[in-house]
């Protein structure tokens, strides 16, 4: 089978914006007084800002409301976007640069597929905002992954059908995203270790070689 589009995921494929997920929910959990470690976190990979909260809010002591969740959701985002000033062009690595820059030689259209709403700000960050055929991210989706629904919408922006595309995942959300969607799927990370998955990868550069060989 021969692949015409592939679609990203953002944080922990193209960058690693994990940490800075990480350090602004542990600061949101600390001043609630609600138990947060490494554990928790790798269950909001893939998830929107309120599902990510939502899971955090399993160890809190009392229910919130949702205008609390709300505030709560607001004071993470302005405290990531804060960390995400950190980024510069030198941020991306040599090896993603440069096997984006070969795909793209190599003709296949490229979109990200991102629950983030903050995903074009990093774009632009990296240096990189001008380079995708399509962005879909948390700004105009409904549904979190493992629903489909942010990939269909990154198709839409490039045309063909799912069975022709692939999706490079780093968690397993993501992976069932792409799998409920129709779409081949590419895992690395913790992504591998879904059953779901179509092809593992241990660094990204290996995302050629399974371009290469499908044909």
């Amino acid at each position: 089978m021969k692949y015409h589009a592939i679609i990203f995921d953002l944080d922990g494929v193209i960058c690693d914006t994990d940490r800075y997920h990480y350090q602004a929910w542990k600061k949101i959990a600390d001043e609630e007084g609600i138990y947060f470690d490494e554990e928790i976190n790798r269950r909001l990979r893939g998830v929107s800002r309120m599902d990510s909260l939502n899971i955090i809010l399993e160890r809190a002591p009392r229910t919130y409301t949702q205008e609390e969740k709300d505030r709560l959701c607001e004071r993470k985002n302005e405290i990531y976007v804060k960390l995400l000033g950190q980024m510069n062009r030198l941020s991306l690595a040599p090896e993603t640069r440069a096997t984006l820059e070969e795909l793209r030689r190599m003709g296949l259209k490229m979109a990200i597929g991102s629950s983030s709403k903050n995903a074009k700000f990093i774009l632009k960050r990296l240096g990189l905002d001008d380079f995708f055929d399509g962005v879909a991210d948390g700004t105009i989706i409904t549904h979190s992954k493992p629903h489909p629904e942010v990939f269909i919408k990154a198709l839409d922006l490039l045309g063909g059908r799912p069975y022709e595309s692939l999706v490079v995942e780093d968690s397993g959300a993501g992976i069932d995203a792409a799998y409920l969607g129709g779409f081949a799927s590419i895992g690395i990370g913790d992504a591998k270790n879904n059953r779901r998955v179509t092809y593992k990868i241990d660094k990204f550069s290996d995302i050629l070689d399974i371009v290469r060989q499908a044909g």
